[in-house]
């Protein structure tokens, strides 16, 4: 498929209702809205907050709030963004009208973004005709970021006919969608875990250490930003193997043990400590592994 990456007339695309106001919901909205797609309307639960989020991101992308309790929903393509626990009770509101009937969703596409959970979180929609699939972004969404979706991978699973459509608008928003299995789903997501939320851990564990050499935590942010700049960019360019440096590729297994010693103070850094550098033995090159494994197995007799 010829992947179009500018702007077109809204016209000439389906309008999507979005089901949630939060930060993955407003990312969504938003470059759909840029990427010529009519935002339906912004379904929120009908609490203040919510509600309140769902009218600010329709005013941004030319559209109208309304409450979930509200339906039926008009637009063809309906896309969840509720947090994993809500989706199947979402999708259970949905699939009746406001009078508690069973609605009519034939020929209408139901998407989700949990990266975790399968299509099968929508079933009662597709019991209604719906075609259903989930659509993750393997991406950040935090407030205030404005996160771009060009050029973000797009996890996709579903029915046939769901699958197709999503496809269609992930490659409208500039992204790469690649197909998942159902029972793969839980892996892939853990694997993201590890990419951003994890990684975002391990760099507020680096606060903390900064803090035992009386580093400030604003001053050690920006002090290893540089390094962690140029860290991920060896990555990109050339791999882990090319990017890993540091004591434990050198075989310098004293230094390592002065580090687990200097680390008694702050126990929860120590253990990641431990628990990646016994990752980087196995997965990663380096000089004098056997010590350094010897080292890694007796933390807790150190002195």
């Amino acid at each position: 498929m010829a992947r179009n990456r500018g702007r077109t007339q809204k016209s000439t695309r389906s309008a999507i209702a979005i089901v949630g106001s939060g930060n993955l919901a407003n990312a969504l909205a938003i470059a759909l809205n840029h990427a010529g797609y009519g935002i339906d309307s912004i379904i929120a639960r009908d609490v203040r907050s919510s509600g309140a989020r769902a009218r600010k991101l329709a005013k941004n992308v030319g559209s109208h709030a309304d409450s979930i309790l509200r339906a039926p929903i008009s637009a063809d393509i309906v896309w969840l963004c509720v947090p994993d626990s809500e989706i199947s009770g979402v999708a259970r509101l949905l699939a009746k009208d406001c009078e508690g009937k069973g609605a009519n969703w034939k020929g209408k596409i139901a998407l989700h973004s949990s990266g975790a959970l399968s299509s099968d979180e929508l079933a009662s929609l597709r019991r209604r005709g719906a075609a259903v699939a989930s659509v993750h972004p393997l991406m950040t969404f935090v407030k205030g970021s404005g996160a771009s979706l060009a050029g973000v991978s797009f996890a996709i699973e579903g029915d046939v006919a769901a699958v197709r459509r999503a496809r269609q608008i992930v490659n409208d928003l500039g992204g790469e969608p690649f197909p998942i299995r159902k029972q793969d789903k839980v892996a892939y997501h853990a694997w993201g875990t590890f990419a951003s939320p994890l990684l975002t851990a391990l760099l507020a564990t680096s606060e903390r250490v900064a803090a035992a050499a009386r580093v400030p935590t604003k001053a050690a942010r920006q002090r290893m930003l540089p390094m962690v700049a140029q860290t991920i960019a060896n990555y990109a360019a050339a791999g882990a193997a090319s990017a890993f440096s540091g004591p434990i590729v050198r075989g310098d297994v004293e230094v390592v043990r002065r580090h687990l010693l200097a680390l008694r103070g702050i126990p929860e850094a120590r253990e990641v400590y431990v628990a990646l550098a016994r990752a980087a033995v196995k997965y990663l090159p380096g000089k004098r592994r056997e010590a350094m494994k010897k080292l890694l197995n007796n933390v807790r007799t150190m002195k």
